[in-house]
């Protein structure tokens, strides 16, 4: 993927080392952390006081690469976003992006790194911990800058539903129904935001030629690797269908590709259009 020496954005808040880390024991951690919440969902979990004194941690040249590689594809999501929500008549909001080190405070509470990234839609933010690109490719077998861009699209996909008023219906949906047909509404709302990460990769490509061989197949990789059935077998040793949540690795790798291969905008709608089998 071709990135460097591309503008940067300016909606990154630089956080990292102004809070404690939090310990999470046990190598497969950070799956069940994805289990639970790999893109966005409950931090009821984490709201312990983490009990030390905020710790300023070296940043390698590598750790430095991860932060400006963020930077420059957020600004890549916000000139492609812009653009698209001008042809529909409408201003695009651009999210702010923090990274931080360990433990976030969010307006959607606080949170450990072992979640993952995650947009929290109260204060239109992206949060990320740059060692999940480390566990990315250590643990999840998930390498490459484009999977990594694929995982900031995804959580900017799910501002893109907010402010096109999709992420309402699943807000509706925890309101009102029961927990099977939440977790079916937020497989959808999670499937979506795979395909808006593929809608914008369509138009980025278009204005910024930055793909290289391989790179789509890295991005279908990642969604392949963090599907619900396999991660749920990875950490289970079974798969139990009706606590999806984010969708299977077929579903995440089809919707990616569908948004990647059209880049319309448009057909977003059918993920909350088609029947379950349909998906």
């Amino acid at each position: 993927m071709q990135w460097e020496g591309q503008e940067e954005s300016t909606n990154v808040e630089d956080r990292r080392g102004d809070h404690a880390g939090i310990a999470v024991a046990g190598g497969g951690s950070i799956l069940l952390a994805i289990l639970a919440l790999i893109f966005g969902g409950d931090f009821g979990g984490f709201n312990k006081d983490p009990g030390r004194p905020a710790q300023v941690e070296s940043r390698s040249p590598e750790e430095e690469k991860l932060a400006h590689f963020t930077r420059v594809v957020l600004r890549e999501t916000e000139v492609v976003w812009a653009d698209l929500f001008r042809q529909m008549g409408k201003q695009y909001r651009m999210p702010h992006v923090e990274l931080y080190t360990g433990v976030v405070e969010s307006a959607c509470g606080r949170a450990s790194s072992a979640v993952g990234p995650f947009y929290c839609p109260a204060d239109e933010k992206v949060y990320l911990d740059l060692s999940f690109f480390r566990e990315m490719q250590q643990k999840l077998k998930a390498p490459g800058e484009f999977a990594r861009a694929y995982v900031i699209a995804h959580e900017i996909g799910h501002h893109v539903q907010k402010q096109l008023g999709y992420s309402q219906r699943v807000d509706e949906a925890r309101r009102y129904q029961n927990k099977a047909e939440v977790n079916r509404m937020s497989v959808r709302l999670e499937l979506q935001a795979d395909y808006l990460a593929g809608v914008w990769a369509y138009h980025a490509q278009q204005k910024f030629n930055f793909l290289e061989k391989g790179d789509l197949e890295s991005a279908l990789n990642a969604a392949f690797q963090i599907g619900d059935d396999r991660l749920q077998k990875q950490a289970r040793g079974y798969v139990v269908p009706d606590s999806f949540t984010h969708g299977t690795s077929k579903q995440r790798m089809r919707w990616f590709r569908e948004g990647f291969k059209t880049g319309d905008l448009n057909r977003a709608r059918l993920l909350f259009e088609l029947p379950n089998n349909e998906l």
